[in-house]
């Protein structure tokens, strides 16, 4: 058997706080979903996004400790149709109070590319294929 991915994690410190995040880029998590310690979204394709409070994961890794010194929890990358949708989520976001990490530039690889960091401090990228003209 091979195995084969089937979950992204996100350790939150406030899951309020992330899913508001998350459902603001068209992710379909139920209301309620910030009364429970783990929340489980589907994604396309078939794999998972999953919400832990810090406290879930301390209740079976008491030696885990929240990331210091710049580390990241996780980072995802979410495409947008165009570059113009890349600026708009972006000021969409950072004007909702988001920390804006890189400012939409055009990537030498092709892409319009900007990060906003989540309410955890993970990097989220935005990004679409530039324009062609």
């Amino acid at each position: 058997m091979t195995p084969r991915l089937d979950a992204i994690s996100i350790i939150t410190a406030d899951l309020a706080a992330s899913l508001a995040f998350y459902r603001r880029l068209g992710l379909d998590i139920p209301d309620g979903a910030e009364s429970a310690p783990h929340v489980e979204v589907a994604l396309p394709g078939g794999q998972r996004l999953l919400w832990d409070t810090e406290e879930v994961i301390a209740s079976f890794d008491p030696d885990w400790k929240r990331p210091a010194g710049g580390g990241e929890r996780v980072a995802l990358a979410f495409v947008c149709d165009s570059p113009q949708e890349v600026d708009a989520l972006y000021a969409e976001l950072t004007g909702a109070g988001y920390t804006g990490h890189l400012k939409p530039w055009d990537a030498v690889w092709g892409q319009r590319y900007a990060v906003v960091l989540d309410p955890d401090g993970c990097g989220v990228s935005l990004f679409a294929a530039a324009d062609a003209s």
